[in-house]
């Protein structure tokens, strides 16, 4: 068994208040979860509105696949337009 999990940093630029940024980072986290069925929280930087950690888990039988569905979500997220992809990194378990 391996799990996959995946911490996130992320700019959301065009937010200019705390409800702002949480509408955006609610919509990508339901995203995420049901195209990809991975676990999906927000870990950090909560009063920031123009920041957002995210952090990601999924379980596998296999390392490829792990990572495979993370790398996916990388994709996923340099896509949508008002998020900035800062930094990631990806452990496997």
């Amino acid at each position: 068994m391996t799990i996959g999990s995946m911490t996130m940093s992320l700019m959301i630029r065009q937010s200019r208040t705390l409800k702002d940024k949480r509408r955006v980072v609610r919509s990508l986290k339901d995203r995420i979860h049901n195209k990809f069925n991975v676990s999906v929280a927000e870990i950090g930087a909560q009063n920031h509105h123009q920041q957002a950690i995210l952090a990601f888990a999924v379980v596998s039988g296999s390392r490829q696949f792990a990572n495979t569905v993370l790398n996916k979500i990388v994709d996923h997220v340099r896509a949508v337009p008002p998020i900035e992809l800062v930094d990631y990194e990806i452990e496997m378990l």
